[in-house]
């Protein structure tokens, strides 16, 4: 498994993650299984979040399985995310929210540490104050060693890093073949006659390498914002040509081959899988095998439905 030194965070973790947010439909056997596969594959990097399954099922359901797998707390690296509260129809960064959320998932997942947490979307009324407080106390008392976030744009990320003395080293953000608009952008700069001009994340890619910032991306097979993966799906023909072309030169799946083409960018990302299915686990973990040239990216990604201007 290809593994990433993070700056000012932890040191070869895997460029792979593995997501749970469907592991609440798992039984706690099943789901046993699926931290055990990722794991001998060299996933061992696991991404939670409190908002995944009722009342946090997923990660209630990771810690009950966890015991099932015989392996080590230290063994994996476990990661979550707070500030949704679908509930009540909020995002909320309080710090009192904040305190609470971990002590919730730490009970639910049977830990007495997360190695990461991330704030979880932008909280519009947040205060960057507050959210100092709460990581100076979660640091103190060794709940959560790293810090980051999720979906927030540079500025959001400036204005924290003002109060906040914690390094900021992830930022969970959508990427895929499809959906690649933290890419695009600068290639359409000027151009008034694409869409794929318009700057819709503040340059979030740029920023993010100039500040050592791992992005970590996720839906990495889909089209559209949760519309269903492109990998086998007809709309995509040109696409799943070019996929199943570099499939049968690399000896993996199509999926594992639009994994790599992330993984081929010079930023440095994680991708984060979503299957809680074990072969399919094994196939993606491939992905960081497969040796992609500068040509082979830009065949995918022109395949995908861009353009050169």
């Amino acid at each position: 498994m290809k593994t990433l030194s993070i700056v000012n965070g932890p040191q070869a973790v895997p460029a792979i993650v593995q997501g749970c947010m469907r592991m609440p439909d798992l039984s706690d056997q099943d789901a046993a299984q699926v931290i055990k596969t990722a794991y001998e594959v060299g996933v061992t990097f696991f991404d939670h979040a409190t908002c995944y399954g009722e009342d946090g099922a997923a990660e209630r359901k990771f810690g009950q399985a966890f015991k099932l797998t015989g392996l080590k707390r230290e063994d994996i690296f476990l990661q979550s995310k707070c500030g949704l509260r679908f509930e009540r129809q909020e995002f909320d960064w309080t710090k009192e929210n904040i305190l609470t959320s971990v002590d919730e998932s730490l009970a639910r997942l049977q830990t007495d540490y997360l190695d990461s947490l991330l704030l979880h979307r932008p909280d519009v009324l947040f205060d960057p104050e507050e959210v100092a407080e709460a990581f100076d106390a979660l640091e103190r008392t060794g709940k959560v060693r790293y810090f980051g976030v999720s979906n927030l744009m540079p500025l959001q990320i400036e204005l924290l890093k003002k109060y906040v003395k914690q390094p900021l080293i992830f930022n969970q953000l959508q990427l895929s073949l499809d959906q690649s608009q933290l890419i695009d952008q600068p290639l359409y700069m000027n151009n008034k006659e694409t869409e794929m001009s318009i700057n819709r994340d503040g340059d979030a890619l740029d920023y993010c390498r100039l500040h050592d910032i791992t992005i970590q991306a996720w839906s990495p097979l889909q089209s559209g914002f949760f519309k269903g993966t492109f990998v086998d799906n007809p709309k995509f023909p040109e696409l799943n040509a070019v996929l199943e072309k570099f499939a049968q030169r690399e000896g993996v799946t199509k999926a594992a081959v639009a994994l790599a083409w992330i993984l081929r960018h010079p930023a440095k990302m994680q991708v984060i899988i979503g299957s809680m299915n074990p072969q399919h686990i094994e196939e993606a973990a491939q992905a960081s095998q497969v040796v992609l040239s500068h040509h082979d990216w830009y065949e995918l990604y022109l395949a995908s439905g861009k353009y050169l201007p």
